[in-house]
């Protein structure tokens, strides 16, 4: 049967021909490609993090010191990398964590549809963000068979949280996840230095602007009056969330709700009594705070208390390697988030399916040199601190 560190095997094969990847295959390579490829603008918001972006450093960094012991003579001939979430089968656990300016990472203006896309060439499922430049519904449609989930950041309007919850729900989205942390944007100098805040210049809207509920609360349509209806978008977006509101997030759908942002063991354990179904272990990429612990150095504790319920995790995931390290330290699913936004830039569709296949193929190499022909051996292995 094929495995994902097949891919090298094409890839070293097409070099026997002149053919070099269009895509680097490295984080660093990618990032200095992508660079020279994304105009300024949106490179800072991608790129860029809070404060002096030390939390986001040390959220790569981290992974430096966690180490993994590997065990031979096992035969791992065979690998296994799938895993079940929600009673559902995904053939790994790399999942496209939610990046809010998708839609402009490639030059078309429609990089949902590619990351849509590139989840059903490579089965990865993608995490559909509410800020989108296309339709929730039609990016859905783009992934074919592969399950995807939608993240939600919570209107202050009730109805509106209701319509995008049920837009989502009846598009086939799987899950709904909750982002916690994004009431407010954080302190992010990159953008303030240039004064430039995406959605502000009505990018990523398109959600908020084909909503039934949204379109009812204005005037005119956003199409007559764009920035009336950013106007609006502003004073809607970002609902404070307390522990108060889960009855009521967890009364708005019956599929599994997922709570993003979760760091702290006592949280994990209050979000499950309250009905949550998964636990989303991330500090927003340090994107939304400066100062704080790296998200993978929190996920045993998280994991700790969740217990049976399964916890999801990003921050930081760089490498196929990352993601072996975070589901030995008990991820369930562990989601990537700049690096196939980069592989969108360099060549979209494609760009990004590269990078979804480098890091699984490397996760699946390390695996099998390591001795770990499953996850469960992966989990059972763990992770060890290193001095």
């Amino acid at each position: 049967m094929p495995h994902y560190g097949d891919y090298q095997n094409a890839i070293y094969g097409a070099g026997l021909a002149g053919v070099v990847p269009r895509v680097p295959v490295d984080f660093a390579t990618l990032e200095r490609r992508a660079a020279a490829a994304l105009p300024a603008s949106t490179l800072d918001y991608v790129q860029g993090g809070c404060g002096d972006e030390r939390t986001q450093r040390v959220n790569a960094d981290a992974f430096h010191h966690w180490g993994m012991t590997p065990r031979m003579m096992v035969d791992c001939t065979t690998r296994d990398l799938s895993v079940e979430l929600f009673g559902t089968a995904f053939p790994s656990p790399v999942f496209m964590a939610p990046i809010g300016v998708t839609g402009i990472c490639t030059q078309d203006g429609h990089g949902d549809l590619a990351a849509a896309r590139a989840a059903a060439e490579t089965g990865v499922p993608l995490m559909a963000s509410t800020l989108s430049n296309d339709p929730l519904e039609t990016v859905a449609r783009q992934m074919d068979d592969t399950p995807g989930f939608f993240q939600l950041y919570t209107p202050k309007d009730p109805d509106l949280a209701a319509s995008l919850v049920g837009r989502a729900e009846a598009a086939g989205y799987k899950a709904i996840v909750v982002t916690l942390d994004t009431w407010v944007t954080g302190w992010r100098p990159r953008d303030l230095n240039t004064g430039n805040f995406p959605q502000l210049r009505g990018h990523v809207l398109t959600n908020y602007f084909s909503d039934p509920v949204f379109r009812a609360r204005l005037a005119v349509p956003p199409e007559q009056d764009p920035a009336a209806a950013v106007r609006h978008w502003m004073g809607v977006f970002g609902k404070v969330l307390t522990w108060a509101d889960l009855p009521w997030l967890r009364s708005l759908t019956k599929l599994p709700l997922i709570l993003k942002g979760i760091c702290h063991p006592d949280d994990a354990r209050r979000a499950i009594d309250g009905g949550a179904d998964a636990i989303y272990c991330s500090n927003h990429g340090g994107r939304q705070a400066n100062g704080g612990i790296a998200a993978i150095d929190l996920l045993p504790g998280v994991v700790a208390a969740a217990g049976d319920t399964p916890v999801l995790f990003d921050s930081g995931i760089r490498s196929g390697t990352d993601v072996v390290k975070a589901v030995a330290l008990g991820a369930r699913m562990v989601g990537v988030g700049r690096p196939y936004s980069y592989g969108l830039a360099l060549d979209g569709t494609a760009g990004a399916a590269h990078v979804l296949r480098c890091i699984l193929a490397e996760a699946d190499l390390l695996m099998a040199v390591n001795g770990y022909p499953d996850l469960a051996a992966v989990r059972a292995a763990g992770a060890q601190r290193l001095p």
